[in-house]
């Protein structure tokens, strides 16, 4: 088990508990996806943690994946999609390299609060790219800690050195977008939907 994932398997207990603060962000991250989904298609939300974002987008389209790398995570988003009356949810204990997720299989991926937690994010979304199917979307809401100073980035950087807090990317808006086009991805939209610190979300297309 890495530090990544034994890291977030002791939150999976608390950890909606811990975001329950008054944000609108979460919702408005889903309303603003829903116009690139279509009910006819299959789409992976990476990064799922307890799947309450997961459970949502079902309504919106035929079939959900759920990936996460915490198992404490995916037992906790098993045990509840299981307690509903939610039937086109799957929920699976991976990686976004994990062979079992075929290349092109995908019409849409949501990355809702996560690439700025990955170690490779270049390699990543370039994996992205691969599962999509031509014309799918890659649509991502994420902190951009590297694009001004505040307060959140400070003590970011102060957890990043201990051994027990995950990686971080201190990315701006900018620097991603850049990493997204250069994986051949056109960007159709983006919004900052809170300024501090700045949350970012973006839609890109595969051609």
């Amino acid at each position: 088990m890495n530090k990544s994932e034994k890291f977030w398997d002791g939150r999976a207990d608390s950890y909606d508990k811990q975001r329950q603060e008054p944000r609108t962000t979460p919702i408005k991250a889903l309303e603003t996806s829903k116009p690139y989904l279509k009910k006819s298609d299959v789409i992976l939300d990476y990064g799922c943690a307890t799947g309450t974002r997961t459970n949502i987008l079902a309504a919106d389209v035929k079939e959900i994946w759920g990936i996460d790398i915490s198992s404490k995570m995916i037992e906790e988003a098993k045990r509840r999609v299981s307690e509903s009356d939610v039937e086109n949810v799957h929920y699976i204990h991976a990686t976004i390299f994990d062979e079992k997720l075929e290349k092109e299989s995908f019409d849409a991926i949501v990355a809702y609060s996560i690439l700025h937690l990955v170690d490779d994010l270049e390699k990543v979304i370039h994996r992205i790219y691969e599962l999509l199917k031509p014309g799918g979307f890659f649509i991502s809401e994420t902190v951009a800690l590297g694009e001004k100073k505040s307060l959140l980035s400070g003590i970011m950087r102060l957890l990043t050195k201990t051994r027990f807090f995950p990686s971080v990317n201190f990315l701006s808006s900018s620097q991603l977008d850049s990493m997204i086009t250069k994986i051949e991805f056109q960007i159709v939209k983006t919004e900052n939907m809170e300024t501090k610190p700045l949350v970012y979300f973006v839609v890109a297309k595969k051609d």
